[in-house]
Formats: C-alpha cells, structure tokens, sequence
C-alpha cells in the first residue's frame, strides 16, 4: 500500500463513479455532493497531481468544446495500480466494520 490520505481515497472513488466525466470540476462537484461540504477545485487539483505522480491515476486531454472555448478537459482514469490500492483499502475497511458490527451486536444481547 502507498498510503493514500482520506482526500485521495475519496478522489480515486470519485474518479471511478464519474467514469469518461472525470475532470477537475466533474469530480469537484461529485464530492461536494457526496460529502454535503464545500469542496475547493484546489483541495482536488493537488492530490490529483500527487495520485498521478504515485501511478494511480492517469491523465490524458479530452477533445476541445466550444462551450469552454474551445479549451480541453483533463480526463483522469484509474490505473492497476490505483484500483488494487482502493479494493486494498476496503478490504481493510470492510475488515474494521465488521468486527465493530460483532461488537455493537454482542453488547446488544447482554
């Protein structure tokens, strides 16, 4: 495992939910959404460049549109790597849950 912080978990689940629309202010707004808070393209822009620096993520530049004036979309896609890192981290999560699940019914049944 990399190590990923919360913000990069959340991104790279972001980038898998968007799919061909994961772009900056795509995912952006997905986690504002998700997460019911204010999120900064700032506080996105920079664990996309770590996560792509660590070979989680891959960018490349979409085709330009005459709604951004005729500027492209940096498109982001999970690689190999990015994906068992993620499946890694649920598993360890899924693991924690489900000893707490045990715990909270047996004091449950006390």
């Amino acid at each position: 495992m990399t190590g990923l912080t919360r913000k990069e978990e959340l991104i790279l689940l972001s980038i898998l939910n968007l799919q061909k629309d994961a772009y900056l202010v795509a995912i952006t707004d997905h986690l504002s959404n998700i997460t019911g808070e204010k999120v900064t393209i700032t506080s996105v822009h920079l664990p996309l460049n770590r996560l792509e620096r660590k070979g989680l993520i891959e960018s490349k530049f979409g085709e330009a549109t005459a709604v951004r004036g005729g500027r492209r979309k940096r498109i982001y896609t999970i690689t190999k790597m990015g994906f068992s890192e993620l499946h890694e981290y649920k598993r360890i999560h899924d693991k924690l849950w489900e000893k707490y699940s045990k715990m909270s019914t047996q004091e449950n049944n006390v």
